[in-house]
């Protein structure tokens, strides 16, 4: 067996540092397999990083603040200009340096417009996603309608939108508050393909979601007399298969209205959630389990952990 003793020269700087490496490269190799022949133990394969992370390790201090890493901007889509929905507002990072992002739609409640959840928006984007706070077709549109005006919106913002070079369409998911949340579920029955669903204090007559293979962390809150936990999100995390990646998560004291001002506790989950599973971003497990314990700002948690998704 030979052994690589001194690197090659070069006349050229940039093609000496590249030879430099090559040789590096190649005699790492050699040491690794002959520790392989001496030691019968196969070298192990350098691991590969995910191509999907974005922005700094993440800290409580990181997911807890109002804004991210990543400069945002602004596109406003009239509804005129759509079909399926009733157009929004995008919010995604300036900079495509890091590549593309996933995108998230996010939809309000009943008689409800975008700007009841519009906090989210940039909350989200400044940590690396596309997201699509929208407006539905009436105020009074059900669970159902919400859902597939969810899924259109996502066609609009991957097929048709002005940032959708912007965004790896493999890695979406839904949101949604109280009919919109109702309507998050529909979204994640009717399309498997997409990576999370988050339910905010969500209200649907539905109860059984035992179909549903999206990654789901079902939002309720403690004190909700509109679409009680009871009766709504507990159901809604109970019925969702045992197998599957999921969790509740319920607001200590809080009332149906909590998504539609800015809350840390749902920003940081949420945020921790969509990153878990749409960028496989193993960074945000530490958040998710072990299991949270009750707090001032948590009255309930559960949860299947560690996550396999």
């Amino acid at each position: 067996m030979s052994v690589l003793t001194s690197p090659p020269t070069s006349s050229g700087s940039g093609e000496k540092v590249s030879r430099h490496r090559g040789w590096r490269a190649k005699a790492a190799g050699v040491v690794l397999a002959a520790l392989a022949l001496t030691t019968g133990v196969a070298a192990p394969a350098p691991a590969a990083a995910n191509p999907y992370e974005r922005g700094p390790d993440p800290t409580t201090a990181s997911i807890e603040a109002s804004r991210g890493s990543f400069a945002t901007s602004t596109v406003t889509v009239s509804r005129l200009a759509v079909s399926g929905f009733g157009g929004g507002t995008i919010y995604y990072p300036t900079s495509t340096t890091a590549g593309t992002f996933g995108a998230i739609s996010i939809a309000p409640g009943f008689t409800a417009l975008q700007s009841s959840i519009a906090w989210l928006g940039p909350r989200l984007a400044s940590q690396g996603f596309v997201v699509f706070t929208i407006d539905t077709l009436t105020t009074s549109d059900q669970p159902d309608s919400r859902g597939r005006q969810l899924l259109a919106s996502l066609d609009y913002l991957t097929q048709q939108s002005s940032v959708r070079s912007r965004i790896d369409s493999s890695r979406l998911g839904v949101v949604g508050h109280s009919m919109g949340g109702g309507g998050t579920l529909e979204a994640a029955r009717s399309r498997p393909s997409l990576q999370a669903a988050i339910p905010l204090t969500g209200w649907n007559l539905t109860k059984n979601w035992s179909t549903v293979s999206v990654p789901t962390l079902v939002v309720g809150a403690q004190s909700d007399t509109v679409a009680p936990v009871a009766t709504h999100s507990i159901p809604f995390y109970t019925s969702l298969p045992s197998s599957l990646d999921k969790a509740y998560l319920e607001l200590r004291g809080a009332s149906h209205f909590a998504p539609n001002s800015s809350n840390t506790t749902i920003a940081k989950y949420t945020l921790s959630w969509l990153k878990r599973f749409i960028d496989n971003d193993t960074r945000y497990e530490q958040f998710l389990c072990p299991i949270p314990g009750t707090s001032l700002s948590i009255s309930d948690y559960r949860g299947t952990c560690p996550h396999h998704g």
